[in-house]
């Protein structure tokens, strides 16, 4: 009777339940484990901020037919295609059981169709799984494809600004502009500065226990040299004017250098002078 046939359909229809969840439940956490293993954990809303380019029909036409959505329609075609496949074999294989159900009774008509669904709900599982499998090594395949481009690129993109003569000189523009400045902050701990008087500029270092012979460490022609000279005012560095030994100085020494033996008794007669006014000597 119909209350017979009711409660078999609920007792059949929950023991497939209970017998079918656990399985999509496991598949529902292995697709989100393949997930997680691919991309990581990720939480973001901007998926949820609106972007006026959404609504720019040529953009989203041109998402629409792009390769990665023709793919993906393709893959998710295959997918119904294999699910429909798997459930047709399995049912095609259960036709000799069907002609018999009709000399059977409701509940083992029942029986009969709670078997058959979880048999396709479990090779579908399975021919899912299968599937997932694919496209995790897919994606993988194609994101380290991506990553060894875009390393490539900025090899690239480094080559290509390396080799542009704008940014090498920019780069050379900032160079000389720091080490400028590194030079003008030492200074005021020169001995004495040795000027052309107005054309040139040089500072000079001398510390008889560290050093084997005065040191440049400042030197400059027209406003660097005009600079050096502010700077050494202020610092109460002693100034002296010697046209031939500053020349001779700036034209032989560079920044950071030793005078070479040539100069030393200029340098010397100098350094005893500015010693002398400071009462060094």
């Amino acid at each position: 009777n119909i209350a017979t046939t009711y409660d078999l359909f609920i007792s059949n229809g929950s023991t497939l339940i209970k017998t079918v969840a656990p399985v999509l439940i496991l598949v529902g956490l292995a697709g989100l484990l393949i997930n997680l293993a691919q991309v990581g954990v990720m939480f973001t809303l901007e998926p949820l901020t609106p972007k006026l380019d959404k609504l720019d029909i040529i953009k989203g036409l041109k998402r629409l037919f792009s390769t990665k959505t023709l793919f993906e329609l393709f893959r998710d075609t295959i997918k119904v295609f294999i699910i429909g496949y798997v459930a047709f074999i399995t049912l095609k294989g259960e036709m000799n059981n069907y002609i018999p159900l009709a000399d059977q009774e409701v509940g083992q008509i029942m029986s009969f169709a709670t078997r058959v669904a979880l048999k396709v709900v479990l090779r579908a599982v399975g021919a899912l799984l299968f599937l997932a499998i694919l496209d995790y090594a897919y994606q993988k395949f194609e994101f380290e494809k991506k990553l060894r481009m875009t390393k490539k690129e900025l090899k690239e993109e480094f080559k290509q600004y390396e080799g542009d003569p704008l940014i090498k000189s920019r780069i050379r523009r900032i160079q000389r502009e720091m080490a400028r400045t590194r030079m003008l902050q030492e200074i005021p701990d020169a001995d004495v500065v040795i000027t052309n008087p107005t054309h040139i500029a040089v500072a000079l270092k001398y510390d008889a226990d560290t050093m084997s012979a005065p040191k440049m460490i400042a030197k400059g022609e027209r406003l660097l040299a005009e600079k050096i000279k502010e700077i050494a005012v202020k610092a109460a560095v002693p100034i002296v004017e010697n046209k031939p030994l500053a020349k001779a100085l700036f034209e032989a020494v560079e920044v950071g250098m030793m005078i070479p033996p040539r100069l030393f008794k200029a340098v010397a007669e100098v350094l005893a002078y500015v010693y002398k006014l400071k009462g060094k000597i």
